[in-house]
């Protein structure tokens, strides 16, 4: 396909590395404040050194590195329940139903939406892994299979997972006082009135008119792919079996000790217990938080490895997924830094607004979520730099925050079909290329896109 040839030699040519397009926003941030934020009575020189001033304070604002590592342990550990081995059987199980591509992507598609509902990390894990033994079965079988097809198919849970559960936007909004931190230097006395504490889940993610289009998102892609599958031709597959879990040996006291499952589920079933007492009631109010997540995530993920050896080398595995939030994320706060003490913030969203009406903001923050998750390949790192403008924006127009953030949501994980940052684990385990699989996650985003900005327009 020509059309998806010329994209990928566009990011390869033109696109450079995450790390770097950082820096280069920086740059773009502080020029843009330098010329269209400075008072008339300071100097160029003088608010050179005021604007790096709340870059370096953005940087190291302590709430939002608090976050950082939060949205790192939501991706890390997502990956270490992966590995675990009672979901490395699951998975294995699921691959005896795969007979065809049409089959095989419908079942990777829909059960890779559905786990990365709950999780990000488990479900771009979960769906590389599945796509990978899936192929691994056809091969042993002589089943004729499309590979890439599948290999896409594995990838659509980055499609929905911004309106999961572990969402970067709808989780933090739903900490206390979280809004109101991130306007308080942005906002005038009479927009920062209007901000609620919280918006939990019962507005956002498991709200009637998200659970719909979620939902609809699940079928229409799941039977979009089983179409497609039918359509393709098979692929050759020469791929090694891919190890997801080893038995350990244990010699030494120490290292039995390491090896102890009745000491790693001892100490997982004391996490699972402390984290009843601590977050029931707000389970049972739909007050999902990151720590919440995180704290399950930890405890079960120690049971189902079964041993603190097995656990703790799944960690390792795991880490170099962060190493773009790790490096990334300050930058993102430096931008965030510069953009509200300067004002840029207050003069975008009075640009959105100057174009937009209580329907139409939606719709331009669902598109202009997509541009921006280009050039900002985490949701967490948008939610910080776009986040503002967003809320700002909508209390201007009247819109209910529940829904401009849920828009901002949709826009971000759509265009992850076309960015290719995130499909590098994907690549890695799968062993396929951009090039293969983006024809498939390029038509999955046309689909999706429809359907969300519909959504958008009828609830």
């Amino acid at each position: 396909m020509n059309i998806t040839k010329a994209i990928e030699n566009i990011f390869k040519k033109y696109l450079p590395s995450p790390f770097t397009i950082a820096i280069l926003l920086t740059l773009l941030t502080i020029l843009l404040a330098l010329f269209f934020t400075r008072p008339s009575d300071v100097g160029i020189l003088d608010y050179t050194g005021d604007i790096l001033q709340f870059w370096e304070q953005g940087i190291w604002t302590n709430g939002l590195l608090v976050f950082a590592y939060q949205m790192m342990l939501i991706l890390v550990l997502g990956h270490v329940l992966v590995l675990s081995k009672p979901i490395s059987n699951a998975i294995l199980k699921v691959t005896q139903f795969c007979k065809d591509t049409a089959t095989s992507a419908a079942i990777v598609a829909c059960t890779t939406m559905l786990v990365a509902f709950f999780n990000w990390g488990l479900g771009l894990i979960f769906g590389a892994l599945l796509a990978r033994k899936v192929a691994e079965h056809a091969q042993r079988n002589n089943i004729k299979l499309n590979y890439p097809i599948v290999g896409a198919a594995g990838y659509m849970g980055l499609m929905v997972w911004h309106g999961g559960i572990s969402g970067s936007a709808p989780i933090k909004i739903n900490e206390d006082g979280h809004i109101a931190s991130i306007m308080k230097d942005i906002s005038s006395p009479e927009i920062l009135s209007q901000l609620p504490e919280t918006i939990n889940y019962s507005q956002t993610i498991f709200s009637l008119s998200n659970l719909i289009i979620f939902i609809v998102v699940v079928t229409t892609i799941s039977g979009l792919f089983f179409w497609l599958g039918k359509k393709a031709n098979p692929t050759k597959i020469d791929l090694p079996e891919y190890q997801m879990n080893t038995d350990e040996k244990a010699n030494t006291k120490a290292e039995k000790l390491d090896s102890s499952k009745i000491l790693a589920i001892a100490f997982g079933v004391i996490i699972i217990i402390a984290f009843s007492y601590r977050y029931f009631d707000d389970i049972k109010m739909l007050k999902i938080t990151p720590n919440l997540i995180n704290f399950f995530m930890l405890g079960l993920g120690i049971i189902l490895h079964g041993s603190f050896k097995r656990f703790t080398t799944a960690v390792g595995e795991s880490i170099s997924d962060v190493s773009g939030i790790l490096i990334q994320f300050p930058l993102y706060f430096g931008i965030m830094g510069i953009m509200s003490s300067s004002g840029m913030v207050t003069q975008i969203s009075d640009f959105f607004v100057s174009i937009s009406n209580a329907t139409t903001l939606p719709i331009f923050t669902f598109f202009s979520a997509g541009l921006v998750n280009i050039f900002v390949p985490s949701g967490g790192g948008q939610w910080v730099v776009q986040g503002p403008i967003v809320v700002e924006s909508a209390l201007k127009l009247g819109v209910p925050l529940n829904k401009a953030i849920m828009a901002l949501a949709y826009g971000d994980q759509i265009t992850n079909m076309l960015q290719p940052f995130w499909a590098l684990p994907l690549l890695g385990i799968t062993k396929l290329k951009a090039k293969e699989i983006l024809p498939y996650t390029l038509i999955a985003m046309i689909v999706g896109s429809a359907i969300y900005i519909v959504g958008l327009l009828l609830f």
